[in-house]
């Protein structure tokens, strides 16, 4: 069974999904309330859930380096105040050639045009409430935050409304192998 680490579990609804096809998950999230939901509703033999940051401190103190064969992170990275944090973490966590999943809203150039064109700025990027994203992720800027910390083969995937002007994306990666 391969094992999967979902950071950014939330109420674990991802980890519980991973879970049903076969995976061996655990799921990391700061939320203390998140946790007791994840634990509540998907915790099992295969599915365990943990409360705490997502530092590089993690690896090591709970999890050991290099345990996990994918590091998923689902709508997480861009509420992160330092985003680097979650893709340095899942770089300790993951084997060598292991997998990095990200999924974020997508921000690419036509799609901030429209946005523009249209004056929907200001309501797209609503700042009169708590919470919520605080960094906007285009292809070129998630690329380079995901080689900068050892990643290779990195892919993308978008899906939304129409082409160009995705709702999301993911991105895909592997990490390269470590120097011997």
């Amino acid at each position: 069974m391969e094992s999967v680490c979902d950071l950014g579990s939330g109420n674990g609804y991802l980890a519980g999904q991973l879970a049903r096809h076969g995976y061996r998950i655990t799921g990391i999230d700061a939320s203390a309330t998140g946790i007791a939901l994840a634990k509540r509703f998907y915790a099992t033999d295969s599915v365990e859930f943990i409360c705490n940051e997502i530092t590089p401190g993690l690896v090591g103190s709970r999890l050991k380096p290099g345990s996990f064969d994918a590091v998923v992170s689902s709508d997480v990275i861009e509420h992160l105040y330092r985003p680097s944090l979650l893709v340095e973490t899942a770089a300790l966590l993951l084997k060598p050639r292991g997998i990095l999943l990200i999924g974020t809203p997508y921000h690419g150039y036509v799609k901030n045009l429209a946005i523009s064109v249209l004056d929907k700025w200001d309501a797209h990027h609503a700042v009169d409430w708590d919470g919520g994203h605080i960094k906007f992720y285009s292809v070129r800027t998630l690329h380079g935050l995901v080689s900068r910390h050892g990643f290779e083969d990195i892919n993308f995937h978008f899906y939304g409304r129409l082409p160009w002007l995705w709702k999301n994306m993911i991105c895909t990666a592997r990490l390269s192998p470590r120097p011997a």
